[in-house]
């Protein structure tokens, strides 16, 4: 993977100490790992990479936008996305990433792919429900409300009275007669 490569931080020519490096994320980044979750991507990422004698520190922080479909309307907007994570790099016989905070390389290595660790904060930092900012207060109209609406006065169902199940009333009484 071509594209991977622009993330490989060669650490042994680094003096020990901190050391910033910066990324611009698009759907390219995306594209390297099959993720086909968002439209579009303006991403930036921060990696604050602290070197000492025995180990790697790494910070990586991430600001931007990721276009992606509302779960209420279906219509796609710009979702703004903040991430922050930390890892620790630490010297062993071989590559173990099993845990979250700590991945252990060869102690031959002499760079590390940070690609994978960037993807993963982007991907968790992406809320479960997508909703478009205006939609759920009512500020903004979006076609499928407007759909809605249409609907409702097209089939006489305009009425705000509450259409509530009414099992969940009698479900209701069992509890309050318990008190």
């Amino acid at each position: 993977m071509k594209e991977m490569k622009t993330f490989d931080v060669p650490f042994i020519g680094l003096k020990e100490g901190k050391h910033e490096f910066e990324y611009q994320i698009d759907n390219t980044f995306f594209d390297a790992f099959q993720y086909d979750e968002f439209m579009g991507a303006a991403l930036k990422v921060k990696l604050d990479f602290v070197k000492k004698s025995t180990l790697l520190e790494m910070t990586f922080t991430s600001k931007g936008t990721v276009n992606v479909p509302c779960d209420v309307s279906g219509e796609p907007f710009d979702l703004e996305v903040k991430g922050a994570m930390s890892l620790i790099v630490k010297f062993g016989e071989g590559y173990d990433d099993g845990n979250e905070e700590i991945i252990y390389i060869p102690h031959s290595a002499h760079k590390i792919n940070v690609g994978h660790s960037i993807f993963e904060m982007l991907v968790l930092s992406i809320p479960a429900k997508r909703v478009r900012p205006g939609i759920e207060d009512g500020t903004i109209k979006s076609e499928a409300q407007d759909r809605l609406e249409a609907y409702k006065i097209e089939n006489n169902t305009t009425d705000t009275k509450d259409t509530t199940d009414p099992r969940w009333g009698k479900l209701k009484d069992l509890l309050i007669d318990k008190k």
